[in-house]
């Protein structure tokens, strides 16, 4: 008769009934086809309507370039917020895979709403000429059907990944290597999205119309639905752990009530129970670490706590309960240095393509290439580099670092931050030659002729980032999942997911400000309308400079982390000692 441990999973997944996981009818990769499959029509859908967003911006809601550019900004970053609330529902009350059903609902209503006021009359702006005069009701619907797709997102992002990684036994040596890989192969169907958005439909938005982009994100979004329900009875699921911001009032509230009390030399003799399991639902033991020491005093079993009968957790709190705080405030600083990153990133949905919009798009005597589809070098990158990475970088670097990985996420994601750089280098550089044959050229005010160099000029800084993108958002996604708390992990893969939200932030706030300083005094500034009497360049060059050092405080940040510890596994994942 077959062993109980040996038939079903030991993470404590279960299956669609809430039943044990039988290890051999669901997870693994028979899985993630189903998951793989809706993470790429989904990303299809989402960049099919954002790569050329900024250009919609223009034509059909007649806005000038920074008006634009800082729209598409403020609504990326908040498709990149809101998926800390459907984390939140994910981690505490849902479960992954309902939340995931729940908010593809909302995704939809917004994607329909979003076509409907590019093709409907009434809803679509009335153009003359070329110029477009919507009315406010109008841009209103546009922004009303962007933002219901940004909390739509928000429920899918940040639980789709985690769900993934769920369908993978942590307690299974064989099952626990091939996880790793399943996130460079998540982030590599993104890209196969991203490539059929950033070319196709680019394209048809700008020579068959707008109704037509739009549609079709929605029809690849309800292929994504369909794909996710067909892989129901084959998913792991772990169970929500309920609230982790009550336990982590908790935690707090515990601590300061005892702040007076000395945490014991002999860490042993803290507040744990002695069952095998966590006293948090769906979470492993972990074990202490020497670091914020003060959330110590929150485990400190005191007399009063003995008397009192059962245990307040409102007073003594279990040494996992208070890892699991650590383990998110040590992830903090790693979080903070993804954010100039993100900024980087984000250039290639607005100054990328304004950049682009001057220069001859021409393929041969009759095909142009809208500016907005150059972000396909980008996905390119990323398809190429992936395989490279997971058959030949990891093999060779395990040579020397004697790691399952080859590099720790640490050192992966430092590896990106150093990459993406060179890609604002790159932009400043061509931005320098483009203004030099403008000068030559004598184009200052003429906006309607191209600059007379190729916008395939652009495809360095967009190889750049691909590459640099290999390295820092898959080890991010990687780094957040691992690290974080079992009961935690849809909430860190939103964090994470925030740094793009914020760098897009930043980067409306550093445009804001530019504008704000350059123009002063009658000034043109450095980004115009017109960006042929414009500085770009300055703005790239502003950029690499953050971004070098942001690079540099990261180096001393990932020095001094902590990799997480669960009792089961001491050693975690090979990978727990140094950065």
């Amino acid at each position: 008769m077959e062993d109980y441990t040996d038939k079903y999973t030991k993470d404590g997944t279960t299956d669609i009934h809430g039943q044990p996981a039988l290890k051999k009818e669901t997870g693994n990769w028979r899985a993630c086809p189903y998951i793989l499959a809706n993470e790429c029509c989904e990303r299809l859908a989402y960049y099919g309507m954002s790569t050329n967003l900024v250009n919609y911006m223009k034509d059909r809601l007649n806005q000038g370039n920074a008006s634009a550019a800082n729209n598409v900004s403020n609504w990326s970053g908040t498709c990149y917020i809101t998926p800390l609330l459907g984390a939140f529902i994910a981690d505490a009350y849902m479960g992954r895979y309902w939340t995931i059903a729940s908010f593809m609902i909302v995704y939809i209503l917004g994607l329909v709403l979003l076509t409907l006021t590019a093709s409907v009359k009434g809803l679509a702006a009335d153009c003359s000429n070329g110029v477009c005069d919507p009315t406010k009701a109008q841009t209103a619907a546009v922004f009303l059907a962007l933002y219901l797709i940004a909390l739509g997102t928000g429920g899918i992002k940040p639980c789709v990944s985690s769900f993934g990684a769920d369908q993978f036994d942590e307690s299974d040596e064989s099952e626990k290597k091939k996880k790793s890989s399943f996130f460079n192969w998540f982030y590599f169907s993104i890209n196969i999205g991203a490539l059929i958005a950033s070319s196709v439909l680019v394209w048809i938005q700008m020579n068959v119309g707008w109704g037509w982009g739009f549609g079709i994100p929605a029809v690849a979004m309800a292929v994504a639905v369909v794909s996710f329900f067909l892989g129901t009875r084959l998913y792991r699921h772990q169970k929500p752990g309920g609230s982790p911001l009550t336990r982590i009032a908790q935690i707090i509230v515990a601590s300061a009530r005892k702040a007076r009390v000395k945490v014991p030399a002999d860490k042993s003799v803290l507040y744990e129970i002695r069952d095998k399991e966590s006293v948090i639902q769906g979470s492993r033991k972990l074990k202490h670490t020497a670091q914020l020491t003060f959330l110590d005093k929150a485990a400190v079993e005191t007399e009063e706590d003995t008397n009192k009968g059962p245990v307040n957790p409102w007073r003594l709190c279990t040494v996992t309960q208070v890892e699991e705080l650590k383990s998110v405030l040590r992830l903090l600083p790693v979080w903070a240095s993804g954010i100039i990153f993100s900024t980087v990133y984000g250039q290639m949905s607005t100054m990328f393509v304004l950049q682009g919009n001057t220069l001859d798009p021409h393929m041969g005597r009759h095909f142009k290439i809208p500016s907005a589809s150059l972000s396909i070098f980008d996905t390119i990158s990323v398809i190429v580099w992936v395989p490279i990475y997971d058959c030949i970088v990891i093999p060779f670097a395990r040579k020397f670092t004697g790691r399952e990985r080859g590099f720790t996420q640490l050192t992966r994601m430092g590896i990106g931050l150093f990459v993406s750089i060179f890609s604002m280098l790159a932009a400043g550089v061509l931005e320098v030659v483009r203004l030099r044959a403008v000068a030559k050229h004598n184009l200052y005010d003429d906006q309607d002729s191209y600059v007379p160099m190729s916008i395939f000029y652009q495809v360095p800084q967009y190889l750049n980032i691909g590459a640099a993108e290999v390295f820092t958002f898959i080890g991010q996604l990687e780094f957040f999942y691992d690290q974080a708390p079992d009961a935690m992990r849809s909430m860190c893969s939103a964090l994470s997911l925030t740094t793009v939200s914020l760098g897009n932030y930043l980067s409306t706030l550093l445009v804001s400000i530019v504008t704000s300083i350059t123009t002063k005094n009658g000034e043109l500034g450095w980004i115009p309308d017109n960006l042929n009497r414009g500085h770009l360049d300055y703005f790239f060059w502003l950029l690499a400079i953050l971004s070098v050092l942001n690079f540099l405080v990261y180096l001393v940040i990932a020095n001094f982390y902590t990799y997480k510890n669960t009792i089961e596994d001491e050693k975690s994942t090979g990978d727990a000692t140094g950065p």
